[in-house]
C-alpha cells in the first residue's frame, strides 16, 4: 500500500485532482467528508461538541450548526482547540479503519486541506500539493464559489504559505492550465504513483 498525502490552498483545484486520482484507481480518504460524518445527528461526536459548546450550535432539525460554530471559534483560538480536541481523534480513527479496508497494493490518496499547517506530511509515503498563482485561486473563489473579494482574500490568508506547501511536497502539480492539460498531468502523476507502489512492494523481498 503506497499512502499519499494530498494538499493544496482553497481555490488551488485539489478537489478536482482527488476526482481524477480517483478515476485513474486511488482510494480516496476525504477528511472534511470524514469530519462531517463524525458529527452527524445521532453520533458521539455531535454529543461531544454539544457537551462542549451548549445546544446553541445545533440547527432546529438536530444537526450541527456549522456557520454558528465557526462564528465561535474561529475567533477564540482556545475554543478552536477544544473542537480539534473533540474532532482530530475520531478523524484519525475514521481514517485508519478506511485505510485498513483498502487492498494491500492500493494507492490510498489521504485528501487533507490541512496538512502543511497541521505538520501531518510525515504521516505519509509522500506528499502530494497541488499548486495554483493567487491570481488563479482568486479568481477561482470569486467567480466559481461566489466569495466576495474580501472574504476569498481572509481564507487564502489564513492557510499556510505557496512556499510552506512546496517545502513538503515531494509531487507539485502546478494547476495555473486547462482541465486536460491537468488531466495529463495527474494520469502522468498516477504512473509515478503506481510504479513508487509497486517498487515499495518489492522492497521488503531483496
Amino acid at each position: 500500500m503506497l499512502k499519499v498525502g494530498l494538499t493544496g490552498g482553497i481555490g488551488a483545484g485539489k478537489s478536482e485532482v482527488s476526482r481524477l486520482l480517483v478515476a485513474c484507481g486511488a482510494v480516496l480518504i476525504d477528511a472534511d467528508r470524514i469530519a462531517r460524518e463524525v458529527v452527524a445527528p445521532g453520533t458521539p461526536g455531535l454529543a461531544a461538541v454539544v457537551d462542549a459548546f451548549g445546544e446553541d450550535v445545533l440547527t432546529g432539525d438536530g444537526s450541527l450548526d456549522r456557520p454558528k460554530l465557526g462564528s465561535i471559534v474561529f475567533a477564540d483560538p482556545d475554543r478552536l482547540a477544544v473542537l480539534n480536541a473533540i474532532v482530530h481523534p475520531l478523524v484519525g480513527a475514521r481514517s485508519r479503519e478506511l485505510e485498513e479496508a483498502a487492498a494491500e497494493d492500493a494507492v490510498v490518496v489521504h485528501d487533507v486541506p490541512l496538512l502543511t499547517e497541521n505538520g501531518l506530511a510525515p504521516l505519509y509515503d509522500l506528499v502530494i500539493v497541488v499548486d495554483a498563482s493567487r491570481e488563479t485561486q482568486l479568481d477561482r473563489l470569486v467567480r466559481r464559489r461566489g466569495m466576495t473579494e474580501e472574504d476569498a482574500r481572509a481564507r487564502m490568508a489564513a492557510q499556510a504559505t505557496r512556499e510552506q506547501r512546496r517545502e513538503i511536497a515531494d509531487i507539485v502539480i502546478d494547476n495555473d492550465v486547462p482541465l486536460d492539460e491537468l488531466e495529463q498531468r495527474v494520469k502522468d502523476v498516477w504512473a509515478e504513483l503506481v510504479r513508487r507502489a509497486r517498487a515499495s512492494r518489492r522492497s521488503p523481498q531483496e
